[in-house]
């Protein structure tokens, strides 16, 4: 599980056009971000992400509530939850409680290692390149509303090299219609 942070925009910035010229509002009055929290299995690679408003513990306890009901409608249990060592992570009651009421055990990578927690990482990674900067987008209000159309992509059609070029839901155990 990780977080990533993603800049609000009124206008394609340097990142996609090359042009590194603000105008002052752009300066003036900074939009802030939005933040991706993240969580993807290790086994299938299936991934289950929201943009939300801030990083804060409640925001945290909850998404994670969400992600561990969307797995398990998947067939997914989760045994083990691996995060950094953020404050929102570690220093969160709500979260210790979910994670003791669902027997998940937390694990948390040691500082300044990030390749522990690989999987979030290459997903962070592969979703920058081609979501948040694979498209040129007006605003980040019109990124924002790609991102339910690339994740749905991503899980169930991309093919990815880790799975002999198949997409995460291969890998599910719950697929459409399997267990009715």
């Amino acid at each position: 599980m990780d977080v990533k942070r993603y800049p609000r925009f009124r206008r394609p910035g340097h990142a996609v056009t090359g042009d590194r010229s603000k105008t002052y509002t752009d300066k003036a009055q900074p939009l802030g971000h939005d933040f991706f929290h993240a969580i993807v299995d290790d086994h299938s690679r299936l991934a289950y992400g929201e943009l939300l408003l801030d990083e804060r513990a409640a925001t945290t306890t909850a998404f994670v509530a969400r992600a561990l009901a969307w797995f398990d409608s998947h067939g997914i249990s989760a045994r083990r939850v691996m995060t950094d060592g953020a404050w929102s992570y570690t220093h969160n009651r709500g979260l210790r409680e979910i994670f003791a009421a669902h027997g998940i055990r937390h694990i948390v990578t040691p500082p300044y290692t990030p390749r522990w927690n690989g999987k979030v990482e290459r997903f962070h990674q592969t979703m920058e390149r081609e979501w948040a900067k694979g498209l040129r987008y007006r605003n980040s209000s019109a990124r924002n509303r790609a991102l339910p159309h690339w994740l749905e992509h991503y899980n169930q059609r991309r093919p990815h090299s880790s799975l002999d070029g198949h997409p995460p839901i291969s890998r599910a155990h719950n697929l459409p219609g399997q267990d009715s």
